[in-house]
């Protein structure tokens, strides 16, 4: 049996300038099946601190919606 996927989650090698960024997303928001793309602000942290805090997030996020379950 094959596992379903409800999104994927996307880090930048570098932080980017957001109007440099825009063609990117305007391109994820053409996939077929995306709901939803959201820029996430960088912060005074390096790359790697930020991949690390979006992945607790994450991690934290489907902690809370297995108790509600």
């Amino acid at each position: 049996m094959t596992n379903r996927l409800s999104g994927f989650k996307v880090t930048l090698k570098e932080n980017m300038r957001e109007d440099d960024a825009e063609d990117i997303l305007k391109a994820i928001r053409m996939i077929k099946g995306v709901l939803q793309v959201s820029p996430i602000e960088a912060d005074t942290f390096s790359p790697e601190v930020t991949r690390i805090r979006i992945e607790i997030s994450e991690q934290l996020r489907k902690f809370a919606v297995d108790i509600l379950h």
